[in-house]
């Protein structure tokens, strides 16, 4: 797999969250501040991290992804295609009836997607699972599963810990979206989850911490997820909700719901200036 420079990176996460903006604007509906949040940590999964070829996403020596947090695909999908699974254009019937891209993913209709999420705590279940069928069938590949934080007060979330901890699942990898955030207000005042650094080493997980829009801390904690042996491990990736959009910038509102036609010039009018000063850099 050729890997992808920083600077190129930056182009592909840019190019993710205007398409996050634009099919949930197609849609009329879903959830764009958490798929921003997130876009530059799907860009390096699978661009530089994951061991997937859209040409046989059915290869069962791949490695596996679940988005726990699946109500933010639309950016994972934008990435998906650029990464040359399906068309950029199924971005625009995003959650229509029919289409291939549904407002959470579906792995019965969608390429590349290997479980369909949805209700917050049993994508990381469903990881765990992957990962333990691949200790038992001697097989290498890795799992890869991103959540929320808010979604980390799911009691099923400390189970999968638990269970993930207790088979010494070290080809796992949890990433927890910090955006700090969920739909009813800030992580703090709602569930009230930290210190989850500490929670997390508690059941037995290696910790790193880190800036989840800075690729290169990306990188550092990938790497160095594939050196811990006998326990699994988790990133926790601060970021921003709304990423690249000043007025989505750490908004709750912008959890659920989609630009109307004036906010949708103003979004991709800033996103297509970053992407083109980020081209120029390439």
């Amino acid at each position: 797999m050729a890997c992808k420079s920083i600077a190129e990176l930056k182009v592909i996460a840019a190019k993710a969250r205007l398409g996050a903006v634009i099919g949930t604007f197609h849609a009329k509906s879903g959830h764009p501040g958490g798929s921003m949040s997130a876009a530059d940590i799907f860009t390096y999964l699978y661009f530089n991290e994951m061991n997937v070829d859209p040409s046989n996403p059915e290869n069962p020596d791949r490695d596996r992804f679940v988005l726990s947090k699946g109500h933010c695909c639309p950016s994972m999908y934008a990435v998906m295609a650029m990464k040359g699974y399906f068309e950029w254009d199924e971005l625009l019937s995003l959650r229509h009836i029919g289409a291939m891209l549904q407002g959470h993913p579906d792995m019965k209709s969608t390429p590349g997607v290997d479980m369909s999420s949805g209700s917050l705590g049993q994508g990381i279940s469903a990881a765990c699972g992957m990962a333990l069928a691949a200790k038992l069938d001697n097989k290498d590949y890795r799992v890869y599963t991103v959540l929320g934080d808010g979604e980390c007060e799911e009691g099923e979330v400390w189970e999968a810990a638990m269970f993930a901890s207790h088979n010494k699942l070290d080809n796992l990898v949890v990433i927890v979206d910090q955006n700090g955030l969920q739909i009813d207000g800030t992580v703090e005042e709602v569930g009230g989850i930290e210190p989850l650094d500490k929670k997390f080493e508690a059941f037995g997980f290696e910790v790193v911490k880190i800036d989840g829009h800075n690729f290169e801390e990306i990188k550092a904690a990938l790497d160095k997820a594939r050196t811990v042996k006998d326990k699994p491990f988790v990133i926790l990736a601060k970021t921003v909700k709304g990423k690249g959009v000043s007025f989505m910038e750490n908004q709750v509102g912008w959890h659920g719901k989609a630009c109307n036609a004036d906010e949708l010039a103003v979004a991709t009018k800033e996103l297509e200036d970053e992407i083109a000063r980020l081209e120029a850099e390439v």
